[in-house]
């Protein structure tokens, strides 16, 4: 086949030229090539890659067309350097689009000028480079600049992202700090039993300043626009400025991404996020006590990360901002899984760690609005998160089919451990941490419901892994009941689960979420017990942990037959069960559930020493008593009505 041109030099390509030939059939002429339009490899490599062009939504022609598409990324590009502005620059970075290892592909990039105002403190070098930011990358984008430039970061043999959150692999409680300000003040609970650990308005400016230095230091920053709440009437609009490409595709995959046209309209962010977690506190700053700290400004509606690259840091950041901001719209915040069945029939699961929430919330014959963090506004629910955070830590394809297939490509696995060579993961290696995880985007679950929004909830379920094995395996509350039992957030660790524990230890978190509520508890339960009250849903106790004695003597009360238990509550058919009423906690049981032995039903005929198990009831009650005593300051309701119901709802002895 003759050709023309050479090899000019070593980036050169050979330019081939094909002889015309009479048609002889499209089978034999589909095979052949036609000139390649490029002279050098760089050129071929931009023909490699086609520009986006997103489609016009209907109704918005005017409003897409009136900005053009330069104009547009001008604004773009200023609202983030105006989020990356400082106290010693009064603008922010000159920032330009694209990864600064490309800037010599021959694209023309080119940067935003800034009208500038003389700062009142002197200007620092770091204010005079161009910082390239990263904006809104795909996966497959991120995918590459995490494993070309983040030591650590591998492709999985499902295609998933595999990397290290460093030294930290969980969050850092005790190192978060929530601004104490004239506004913060009333609104939010302080004190005993409250997670919001304060600091001044100071304090958060220094540490501010430091992340942002250090952000504007880099050459290259990764820049997220997203949302949070599938309700479009009351989402909020996210910025969140990272480091690494894993934060960045974690955020990708937690949030809900916004289409092409949203981005292009997104306008200023609701709440920022500077991670600067690889970069340390200054531990001499007021508040701080170590190199960590995880900063949250209400009044400024941004946070601020440093040393920990933790990427959950983020996800529960935001979600104690709309533990915040919710409320204020009269939606209630929760920490719940949900899911709808095919008549529309919606139920809400809360539990803490090992009470069986993932597992309960996940059934293939109903679709999965959520996992995790959801809001209950007038119109019914809505998923807080765009995707799914799940545990890993002996996952298998058995036990849990819908995680295992949904770690694939776009999926970042944390800390996980896998063999060098073929890069199967080991999920039940704890080498590095027992708290591995799966972060993936929602869609990936083959029975999400999209949009993640749905009808008012028939039952609201509160899961308790009792290792005491005095609850009974399910029981209907009234409305105190539920309240009572909502704030108190019980559930048990036994023995092996922790270092030091030798006998089941009661645990407890208000609102089985105490570590991410920003309001007195009792606040978000008057909320509860109102909506469940307006739209007659039914509050039901589910315990999934012992019977027939403590942990250690007697039986986990068997999968099956709680999953019979859930079912009956789905179907409505335990709603016309015979009741009776026990002993201490005044708990309803049914006499009945179908599939379930009815002896198990009230947990005193499991156990072989009726004296035993009433003095180990007792126990727990009085630890119930013992814990809600944190709560009773708090007075709702007239007169204080309510706070006195929720009271008497509890154990009586």
């Amino acid at each position: 086949m003759p050709t023309s041109g050479s090899i000019k030099n070593e980036n050169s390509v050979r330019k081939i030229e094909t002889q015309k030939k009479e048609n002889k059939g499209c089978h034999e002429n589909k095979d052949i090539a036609l000139t390649v339009k490029a002279q050098t490899i760089d050129e071929l490599h931009l023909l490699q890659k086609k520009k986006s062009a997103p489609t016009t939504p209907k109704g918005s022609e005017a409003t897409l067309f009136s900005f053009s598409e330069d104009e547009r990324s001008k604004q773009q590009l200023q609202s983030i350097s105006a989020s990356l502005a400082s106290l010693t620059r009064e603008s922010g970075p000159k920032v330009v689009k694209g990864d600064p290892d490309k800037r010599f592909e021959g694209r023309r990039v080119s940067h935003v000028s800034h009208h500038r105002i003389t700062p009142t403190i002197a200007v620092s070098d770091s204010a005079l480079k161009f910082t390239h930011v990263l904006y809104n990358l795909s996966p497959a984008e991120l995918y590459e600049q995490a494993i070309k430039y983040e030591k650590g970061t591998f492709m999985t043999s499902t295609g998933a992202l595999a990397t290290l959150s460093g030294a930290k692999t969980g969050r850092s409680p005790r190192d978060k700090r929530v601004v104490k300000d004239h506004v913060t003040q009333n609104e939010l609970w302080w004190g005993k039993g409250s997670p919001n650990i304060e600091m001044d308005e100071h304090s958060f400016m220094v540490n501010r300043e430091r992340a942002v230095d250090y952000l504007n230091s880099l050459d290259k920053v990764f820049v997220n626009d997203q949302f949070l709440n599938w309700d479009p009437e009351n989402r909020i609009k996210v910025r969140i400025v990272s480091t690494r490409a894993y934060h960045s595709l974690f955020m990708h995959n937690m949030c809900i991404r916004p289409t092409p046209e949203e981005v292009k309209n997104f306008g200023t962010p609701d709440f920022t996020i500077y991670n600067a977690g690889q970069f340390p506190c200054n531990r001499y700053t007021h508040y701080m006590t170590s190199s960590t700290s995880i900063d949250l400004n209400l009044t400024r509606k941004e946070m601020v990360i440093l040393g920990t690259q933790y990427a959950g840091e983020m996800k529960k950041g935001l979600f104690s901002v709309m533990h915040y901001l919710m409320p204020k719209s009269q939606i209630l915040s929760l920490h719940s899984g949900c899911n709808m069945g095919k008549d529309g029939d919606v139920a809400l699961f809360f539990g803490l760690s090992g009470t069986g929430k993932t597992t309960l919330s996940t059934d293939h014959n109903r679709y999965l609005i959520g996992d995790d963090e959801h809001c209950w506004s007038d119109k019914g629910v809505s998923n807080i998160e765009g995707g799914c955070y799940a545990k890993c830590i002996d996952l298998s394809r058995e036990k849990e089919p819908d995680i295992w297939n949904a770690i694939k490509f776009g999926t970042v696995l944390e800390n996980v451990v896998f063999d060098e060579h073929i890069r199967e993961v080991d999920y039940a290696d704890k080498s590095v941490t027992e708290n591995t995880r799966a972060a993936y985007p929602i869609e990936y679950i083959p029975n999400a419901k999209l949009p993640c929004v749905g009808p008012h909830p028939k039952n609201v379920i509160l899961l308790a892994c009792d290792a005491f094995g005095v609850l009974p395996p399910v029981s209907k509350l009234s409305l105190a009941q539920t309240m009572y039992h909502f704030i108190s957030g019980y559930t048990a660790l036994v023995a092996g689960t922790e270092q030091g524990i030798k006998e089941p230890q009661a645990t407890f978190s208000a609102c089985f979420g105490a570590a991410f509520i920003m309001l007195h508890p009792t606040q978000y339960a008057a909320m509860l017990a109102e909506k469940m009250q307006k739209q007659g849903a039914t509050g039901w106790l589910v315990n999934t942990g012992w019977s027939g004695g403590s942990y250690g003597c007697g039986s986990r009360i068997k999968l099956a037959y709680t999953r019979k238990i859930i079912d009956a509550i789905h179907s409505g058919s335990l709603l016309n069960a015979e009741y009776k009423k026990t002993e201490i906690f005044g708990l309803e049981i049914p006499t009945e559930v179908e599939g379930v032995p009815s002896e198990i039903l009230d947990p005193m005929n499991t156990w072989p020493d009726k004296n035993v198990y009433k003095e180990t009831l007792l126990k727990l009650a009085r630890l119930f008593k013992n814990n809600f005593e944190t709560f009773t300051n708090y007075k709702i309701g007239k007169d204080n009505k309510l706070t006195e119901d929720i009271l008497a709802a509890g154990p009586i002895f």
